[in-house]
């Protein structure tokens, strides 16, 4: 199979999947919201999940990622169990330490993140939700190392329908703080037994050689400080907002994130298939060509994507929300991209992985969540919810920015003029939709199409070169 169809295949597979899991969530979200009273129950829905992200984090320890890299380093199979089964048993004893230290304290973690000793009980689900899934992370592993596409096709199908199906009848007999995160919980469970019986040979504890987890600690390790910061950029901002605007704005910055969520399928997309054909294609001559080329590629679909979904965002939530949900539509650019920007910042910071040199990718991220930070102390109060936003994408914007020239100076990507032209043109788009045309949709529409030519023409080489070779597949065919 060549590298582009290997690529192409796994991107539109994964895709595919990552759509139908979260097209669910997005059409369930305006009537999980007028189910709900308030903006404060959805805001508790969303300090839940940060728990659990940060939690996860914790007890992952960049295990995955190392396992992923380690997995490849010899074709023996019994070689590849010992590295699963090593991953897993760790994150099992990593896993069980968290749920209880946040079980001993739970009424100091349940006032540090709702504000409220009361909600112990969401604590403890999610405590639970962090022991089910990052042991879930590891025993599911071996499917996507495998690039068993279609299983991930079925199991991205059920779970939200499953997770939904709990939680409406559940917000029905309102039980408005616990039903999100209860119907979380079991679907995890659910996906946690059903790979065990897909994958269950893969793990023993005859298997488990702490050498290959010394070998993996000293790739995860540097990773932590990563997931962390990734954590810093996807959940610090609520936090921020529940303290210094209470937790009704957090549910409405929440639900902006979730729409601007759609950027996910992307995303979601490359996750699935960056690693696989990463590690799979490293040892290639043009290996370095070939990242760079993805890497603007994948860049330019994030700057058209963002532009024409920005200029119709204020529609799409007057369309499906009311209330004070529609505020946030201003948060929805920012939040698109930078799940897009966090791609990017994957596609090249890969590179340091590959070197099996991860401590500078953690360096970077810090500058990147240090700039979150500041940006949120300084505009929240300002700005409100947007500030938070403009936070976000300020730490991923500083963080390619820093990437890609650290890795141009060590020769290991390659960033073109025209993709530093059509940097600066997302840049004044931004500008001129912010302070001129945020409620003007055709004028927002027109400046998109402006610049959506500019970039045909930067790159009028690499389309005809795809249009060529599309063209002589079809005279091939027919």
């Amino acid at each position: 199979m060549s590298r582009a169809k290997l690529f192409i295949e796994n991107f539109v597979v994964y895709g595919f999947s990552s759509v139908i899991s979260k097209i669910v969530p997005l059409i369930m979200l305006p009537i999980v919201t007028r189910l709900m009273p308030s903006t404060f129950y959805y805001g508790l829905n969303d300090i839940s999940n940060i728990v659990v992200s940060f939690g996860s984090a914790i007890a992952i320890m960049g295990m995955y990622d190392a396992m992923f890299r380690t997995f490849y380093d010899k074709d023996d199979i019994e070689y590849k169990k010992e590295v699963c089964s090593s991953a897993f048993y760790f994150i099992v004893i990593t896993s069980i330490i968290i749920f209880i230290l946040l079980i001993l304290f739970r009424g100091f973690f349940s006032n540090l993140f709702f504000n409220s000793y009361k909600y112990s009980n969401l604590l403890i689900i999610s405590a639970l939700t962090i022991l089910i899934g990052s042991t879930n992370t590891i025993i599911s592993a071996p499917t996507r190392m495998l690039n068993k596409r279609k299983i991930y096709l079925v199991t991205n199908t059920l779970t939200p329908i499953l997770s939904y199906s709990i939680s409406v009848p559940l917000l029905i007999n309102h039980m408005y703080v616990m039903a999100l995160p209860i119907s979380a919980l079991i679907s995890a469970f659910a996906m946690l037994v059903s790979f065990y019986i897909l994958n269950a040979s893969w793990f023993s504890v005859k298997k488990v050689d702490m050498g290959i987890i010394k070998q993996m600690l000293k790739i995860g390790l540097p990773l932590l400080p990563n997931f962390l910061i990734y954590w810093i950029f996807n959940s610090c901002d609520r936090l921020m907002i529940g303290k210094y605007l209470g937790d009704s704005y957090v549910g409405i910055y929440g639900v902006g994130a979730r729409v601007a969520s759609i950027s996910q399928f992307i995303y979601t997309a490359f996750a699935g298939g960056w690693q696989y054909f990463a590690f799979s294609t490293m040892k290639s001559d043009d290996q370095v060509e070939l990242t760079s080329k993805i890497f603007e590629y994948l860049g330019i679909i994030s700057f058209v994507s963002t532009i024409f979904l920005t200029s119709i965002a204020i529609l799409l939530f007057k369309l499906f929300f009311v209330g004070d949900y529609i505020k946030g539509y201003i948060v929805f650019p920012y939040m698109f991209l930078s799940p897009l920007l966090l791609m990017l910042y994957q596609t090249i910071g890969n590179q340091f992985l590959v070197k099996k040199n991860t401590a500078p990718s953690a360096i970077i991220l810090v500058f990147g969540a240090i700039t979150n930070v500041a940006v949120n102390v300084f505009l929240i109060p300002i700005i409100g919810i947007e500030g938070a936003a403009l936070g976000t994408l300020s730490g991923y914007v500083i963080s390619v920015f820093i990437c890609a020239i650290v890795l141009s100076k060590m020769k290991l990507v390659i960033i073109s003029k025209e993709f530093k032209i059509s940097c600066l043109l997302m840049v004044l788009f931004f500008c001129f939709w912010r302070i001129i045309f945020k409620e003007n949709i055709v004028l927002s529409l027109m400046l998109g199409v402006i610049i959506f030519a500019i970039y045909c023409y930067l790159y009028r080489k690499d389309i005809n070169k795809v249009m060529r070779k599309f063209n002589i597949k079809i005279r091939r065919n027919a």
